[in-house]
């Protein structure tokens, strides 16, 4: 799997905290953009702590990501405040050869490793007997597993990346998705580290909201959030 940040709004902070002075003064939209930065840090932490997301939305951020599965993607496209642009198994041939990402639960059990293999490669040779037999690709893809690697770009709001990591950073995520969350957590931090300061899942500020399926390990999931 590699996620890239491709581009994000200019100085989102600056914008961000620009749009909520905005609801509250009479300034012009440039003496809002000019204030100071030491301002900004106090006023972001506000809004943040009170809850006043909206603001977030003017803040955009598209991640290039490579290499996870269907199976990953399908969960991903569930995010619907969000914009994606996916490599197409209509129009992209996989006659030669389809990736396909191996589960660490199957990848730990050699036995069950080399049968999963297996089947990847019998159904790699029915795809390409279907092509070469003259089937358009849009329906040879029809035998292709939810295994099979995707590219994908994903560009989401500020605040629909925080929803995103609160549900997609928990623990009891599927874990290829909550493996590809954390590193767009990582690079959102990056680019905008006051915005996303508290993002991850939704025990680092209050109880687990997952209840009675909590993985218990509260602390650790803070600690490691704090460490990103």
């Amino acid at each position: 799997m590699f996620v890239q940040l491709l581009t994000h709004t200019p100085d989102p902070e600056r914008v961000v905290a620009a749009a909520a002075r905005l609801c509250y003064s009479d300034s012009s939209i440039d003496e809002l953009m000019g204030r100071e930065t030491a301002e900004q840090k106090k006023l972001l932490r506000k809004i943040l702590g009170l809850g006043h997301f909206s603001v977030l939305e003017h803040a955009s951020f598209s991640f290039g990501v490579e290499g996870i599965s269907r199976a990953c993607s399908h969960q991903l496209v569930r995010h619907r405040l969000a914009s994606y642009s996916q490599q197409s198994q209509r129009y992209v041939s996989h006659a030669e050869r389809f990736d396909a990402v191996t589960p660490p639960t199957i990848a730990d059990k050699p036995e069950l490793e080399a049968k999963y293999n297996g089947l990847l490669e019998e159904i790699h040779r029915h795809y390409r007997e279907l092509m070469e037999a003259g089937i358009p690709a849009e329906d040879a893809r029809f035998v292709l597993p939810n295994a099979a690697t995707t590219k994908i770009v994903i560009t989401m709001n500020a605040r629909e990346l925080k929803h995103f990591f609160n549900l997609r950073c928990c623990r009891r995520a599927q874990w290829e998705i909550q493996i590809m969350a954390k590193q767009m957590l990582k690079l959102a931090r990056k680019a905008a580290p006051l915005l996303f300061a508290t993002a991850g899942p939704g025990c680092l500020e209050g109880p687990c909201p997952e209840g009675k399926m909590t993985c218990g390990e509260i602390q650790a999931v803070r600690q490691e959030f704090s460490d990103l």
